[in-house]
């Protein structure tokens, strides 16, 4: 793992009690506790603990969001935009067919503003949190190469428990791994926000969007 340092006993323990409450017990605890109408500001704060958490982590910088930008290769982010726009297209004519690109059909303006905005405001803080602060902070406590990815994807997909579908739960997953392969195999930033943003404007074109609203979360207890 590039980031993998030694820790003392004592700092690990404290790095595992970070990640532990960090990445399991707070999403878990948003989605079973909290009513869907404070659930996104208490992810907002979360957000920003994370964004605490990594600026006050050893040997970390800010600039380092920056490399990787200038090496994307354009081809793999049109095939990953493809493959993504297929699976939604799959997804939402076999289970809600009737809500096939229903923004796009019904709200023109307001699917623009979700496309405008979504990269800078949803994709781009999540990936702070779940790759640099994931595997920068806590890179000495997590599993080698591809197996650490394997628990970013997982983590990643758990995040988004309070949603309670397993369609946001397997999308996340698999986004997941997309993503952490980007930020921690190819070592670019850039382009995990860049595949984040391309999947989450394209859940919202087909209307898979409607998985992805709180107004929708449906507890099963």
């Amino acid at each position: 793992m590039p980031y993998r340092h030694l820790v003392a006993p004592a700092s690990q323990a404290r790095l595992w009690a970070e990640f532990v409450l960090f990445f399991v017990v707070a999403p878990v605890a948003i989605a079973v506790f909290l009513p869907a109408t404070v659930m996104f500001p208490a992810l907002f704060a979360l957000t920003a603990l994370g964004l605490i958490l990594l600026h006050a982590t050893e040997g970390f910088h800010w600039r380092e969001l920056r490399q990787g930008g200038g090496a994307i290769h354009w081809r793999s982010v049109a095939l990953f935009a493809a493959l993504v726009l297929a699976t939604c297209v799959a997804v939402i004519l076999s289970f809600a067919p009737d809500e096939a690109f229903n923004i796009a059909r019904h709200e023109p303006l307001l699917l623009l503003m979700i496309l405008l905005f979504y990269p800078v405001l949803s994709a781009l803080p999540q990936e702070i949190v779940f790759r640099p602060l994931f595997f920068r902070r806590y890179g000495a406590i997590l599993p080698d190469a591809h197996a650490g990815i394997v628990v970013n994807a997982a983590l990643f997909s758990l995040a988004h428990l309070m949603y309670w579908s397993w369609v946001v739960a397997a999308m996340t997953f698999f986004g997941g791994l997309a993503f952490a392969w980007a930020y921690e195999i190819r070592r670019s930033f850039p382009l995990a926000v860049l595949l984040h943003a391309v999947a989450g404007n394209l859940v919202f074109l087909t209307g898979l969007g409607l998985y992805f609203y709180s107004g929708n979360v449906v507890r099963p207890f």
